[in-house]
């Protein structure tokens, strides 16, 4: 990858590979500028290793969840902030729309299983399944089964406010 071609991939992917790094920091947008410019250190330390074997943006989405993770395992999230991510929710997942649902979601994701919470935020990104599962090392059909059970999770969590 050329300095070029870096640029451009960073440039089109930054704004989703941040996004990405906020839902995991549940709104800490200092913690999450700190994530994504090591995701895109990374990608660039080791642009030599990717082969090519799949997409690049697929490459850098699995940095990014790898460094989220990682920070997760650090320290466990404390501050929730909703005002800025509510450019992220999905619809089907909100039986209203309102900003205290939009809330009520994130505290919901919050509380998912770490990887639950890997695939909720790429699909709210609107990354393709087969992207997403490529990513995480699963089928698609995988993805397509944990998508729907954590769907009923949150539609669950925020109907009874768990």
């Amino acid at each position: 990858m050329t300095e070029a071609e870096f640029t451009t991939t960073y440039n089109n992917l930054h704004p989703k590979v941040y996004r990405l790094c906020l839902g995991y920091v549940t709104g800490d947008e200092q913690i999450a500028r700190e994530l994504c410019q090591q995701t895109f250190i990374n990608v660039w330390n080791h642009r030599k290793s990717f082969k090519g074997n799949s997409k690049i943006d697929t490459y850098i989405y699995r940095i990014a969840v790898n460094c989220c993770l990682g920070h997760l395992k650090k320290k466990k999230p404390t501050n929730i902030d909703i005002r800025d991510q509510t450019k992220m929710v999905d619809d089907s997942v909100l039986p209203e729309e309102n900003p205290k649902t939009i809330e009520q979601l994130y505290r919901c994701i919050d509380q998912l299983k770490p990887i639950n919470k890997t695939v909720i935020l790429m699909e709210l990104e609107e990354i393709p399944q087969d992207e997403i599962a490529t990513t995480l090392g699963y089928s698609h059909g995988s993805i397509r089964t944990r998508l729907s059970r954590i769907r009923e999770a949150l539609l669950k969590c925020i109907t009874h406010g768990k």
